[in-house]
């Protein structure tokens, strides 16, 4: 799908560079509309190495694998009280010039580290009350029920701001077939579900660190109002800063790359000035 997708573009970048005689040039109807979007998002991440510390361990897993957390598809996906379920992407902003808008939004994703899996552990244990004290030094260890279970399921939420570059590149009477890029940076505010040597969660949402991403979008509209946009988005969260038991000494802190493939579908508006009529 993704090959496809960007043969397309490039056979639609090619057509509009080497061939204009179909081109109709657009009217000036982006500057000072707002526009908004809602989606949905597969994402992949890169291997991660976690730190977790606590009074009685400071301990390094490296190289861990993590997915992210598809829901089922049902009506969850349109249901206005269960929408924010799934994995989702939300948007608004606003074109300050007819080719530039900025724009706010929140990237809500998932992230669960694979269950089973062997990983390297560096550092101790003590006093946990379990099999897993000891001093490490590189050793392979099971990530499993009783150690560790760590997921950002109830948000790894990217709440982020992005300037974007819009144009279009055809148009076709009421329809046109646009591309936008642009760069974005934020904060990440996880809601973080671990399990910690039999410890209890922490069940809160907490600013935990930032990111940065770049995206690359291919949009259909209608008459400049309807429109559908599929997205490539992708980045690095660095997240120094995770909650992850009761205790308030107890923190995690992770770093790695995320790859976003959207499907959104959104609206864009404008207000009509109102005249004012003068007095004579």
């Amino acid at each position: 799908m993704k090959r496809i997708l960007l043969v397309f573009l490039l056979l639609v970048i090619s057509r509009e560079t080497f061939s204009q005689s179909d081109y109709i040039p657009k009217s000036s109807y982006n500057k000072g509309k707002f526009y908004f979007y809602w989606g949905w998002n597969l994402t992949a991440y890169s291997n991660s190495d976690i730190t977790f510390k606590g009074e009685d361990y400071n301990f390094t897993l490296n190289h861990v694998v993590a997915k992210d957390k598809q829901s089922p598809i049902s009506f969850d996906y349109i249901n206005p009280t269960r929408m924010t379920i799934p994995q989702y992407n939300f948007r608004i902003g606003y074109f300050f010039h007819e080719n530039w808008n900025i724009s706010i939004g929140n990237d809500h994703m998932k992230y669960v580290v694979f269950q089973g899996q062997e990983a390297e552990i560096k550092g101790y244990i003590r006093n946990s009350e379990t099999l897993y004290d000891g001093e490490y030094n590189g050793e392979e260890i099971t990530i499993e029920d009783g150690f560790l279970a760590f997921e950002h399921t109830d948000g790894l939420n990217y709440e982020n701001i992005e300037i974007r570059h819009f144009r279009t590149l055809l148009q076709k009477k009421e329809f046109r077939l646009n591309l936008t890029e642009g760069i974005g940076a934020g904060m990440l505010l996880p809601k973080t579900n671990s399990t910690l040597l039999g410890n209890e969660r922490n069940d809160e949402f907490h600013i935990a660190g930032f990111g940065v991403n770049a995206v690359l979008a291919l949009q259909a509209d209608y008459r400049g109002g309807f429109f559908i946009q599929t997205e490539f988005k992708g980045g690095y969260l660095n997240m120094p800063d995770i909650l992850t038991t009761k205790f308030s000494s107890d923190k995690a802190n992770q770093d790695f790359f995320f790859f976003q493939y959207n499907i959104v579908l959104g609206y864009q508006f404008g207000f009509k000035k109102k005249k004012v009529q003068l007095e004579e």
